[in-house]
């Protein structure tokens, strides 16, 4: 069993940045693919970016391409994703997950473990 909590949303203004955390406790995650997923009010959840456990493995949604970098540091057990140039489609609920295997999925169905999640929120 494996513990996520996300940290570092809030509320920013267009062009600004936030970085996100997701620690993790229970028991390492060096050996999961990770992810970012949001959710906009009335909408599906979507995957924003995945990585590897290696960290050598990318995926970014087109949305995103640019913008976000996503990031791990095993040592302690945390995931991050920096995300510049914010604009406000880029509102929603972020969320971590862990996947079942190394690998990173696009599909949320691939994920075994979610945190709570943190709201961002972008203004014009």
């Amino acid at each position: 069993q494996v513990q996520l909590v996300e940290s570092g949303g809030g509320l920013v203004q267009a062009g600004d940045s936030l970085r996100l955390s997701c620690a993790a406790s229970g028991r390492t995650i060096s050996g999961d693919g990770m992810a970012w997923f949001r959710q906009a009010p009335g909408k599906e959840r979507e995957i924003v970016v995945g990585v590897t456990a290696t960290g050598m493995g990318t995926y970014y949604a087109d949305f995103v391409k640019g913008r976000f970098t996503i990031s791990r540091d095993n040592a302690k057990n945390t995931v991050y994703l920096q995300m510049n140039s914010l604009k406000p489609e880029d509102t929603a609920v972020y969320y971590c997950a862990t996947s079942k295997t190394g690998a990173a999925y696009r599909s949320a169905s691939e994920y075994a473990y979610w945190g709570q999640g943190t709201q961002v929120t972008v203004s014009s």
